[in-house]
């Protein structure tokens, strides 16, 4: 039994080694990444995004943004009337890709 514990500590202790590699990234919030992509000129600033997004929204209630790293897409959402829209923003760009809902 005594040599047991040290044999499987040997087996899990490489096989939890990528996990604790990948923690810091996993932690990071995304405002600090959306923040590191616009500093690298990745994608546009979410405040240049939402300027030329938010005009275009009167009436709604805008909630807040996402950003798809893998491909430089913001997604906004706003509300009204208890109906949520998402408005797709190329962040490259600053286009409006795509909007879901009324």
């Amino acid at each position: 039994m005594k040599m047991v514990l040290p044999l499987l500590l040997l087996a899990v202790v490489p096989a939890l080694a990528p996990v604790a590699a990948q923690a810091p990234d996993q932690r990071r919030s995304d405002q600090e990444r959306a923040y590191d992509a616009r500093r690298k000129g990745a994608v546009l600033s979410p405040r240049l995004i939402e300027g030329r997004v938010l005009p275009t929204m009167k009436g709604y209630e805008y909630l807040g943004f996402d950003l798809d790293f893998s491909t430089s897409v913001y997604t906004l959402k706003f509300m009204r009337d208890g109906v949520v829209v998402w408005v797709d923003v190329d962040g490259r760009s600053g286009q409006i890709i795509g909007r879901t809902g009324r």
